[in-house]
């Protein structure tokens, strides 16, 4: 008889983690959808997002932090700050999404991801012309889509060490 309650107790467990993760997913895909539309917004469909004048207004800069010597020197800090640490964290999220939802297995997977994103968005804004499309943006994206990932790989890990580890 208490083999056979013991036995019930864990199904419904199991059936509670279940939903759990159901409720989980659920959340994760309703905040991954409205960061993307956010996201889109702000780099690729701004005020100036036209088609009618695709491929005739985007510009390409390759040189990897060069822009920021001249803002340095003018002492545009709140610029500086604005397009460095703006770049990064603005990817932050999807490092957390991707690694907690469980669609990515390692940081790195979740590294060039964010990646792979990132150049379709600059992309996308030499094609409409929407935005400046710089190699700085594709590292300074990719390094917040690690860090991301990394955060909540270090939660995982100080979750596990309170006994509390769930994958």
């Amino acid at each position: 008889q208490a083999d056979k309650a013991e036995g019930m107790e864990r199904k419904r467990g199991m059936l509670g983690n279940k939903e759990m993760k159901k409720t989980k997913d659920k959340y994760l895909l309703a905040f991954f959808l409205i960061y993307m539309v956010v996201l889109f917004r702000i780099t690729v469909f701004r005020s100036t997002f036209s088609l009618y004048h695709v491929m005739e207004n985007g510009t390409i800069n390759l040189s990897l932090f060069q822009d920021y010597i001249p803002l340095i020197r003018q002492e545009r800090w709140f610029l500086v700050l604005y397009l460095f640490v703006g770049n990064i964290i603005w990817f932050v999220p999807l490092g957390c999404v991707l690694l907690a939802s469980g669609k990515v297995k390692g940081i790195w997977s979740a590294a060039v991801c964010g990646l792979c994103l990132s150049l379709i968005i600059e992309t996308l804004q030499y094609i409409f012309g929407t935005g400046v499309s710089e190699l700085d943006d594709l590292v300074l994206n990719t390094m917040g889509t690690w860090i991301g990932a990394a955060m909540v790989r270090l939660c995982r890990h100080y979750r596990r060490g309170q006994g509390r580890y769930q994958e």
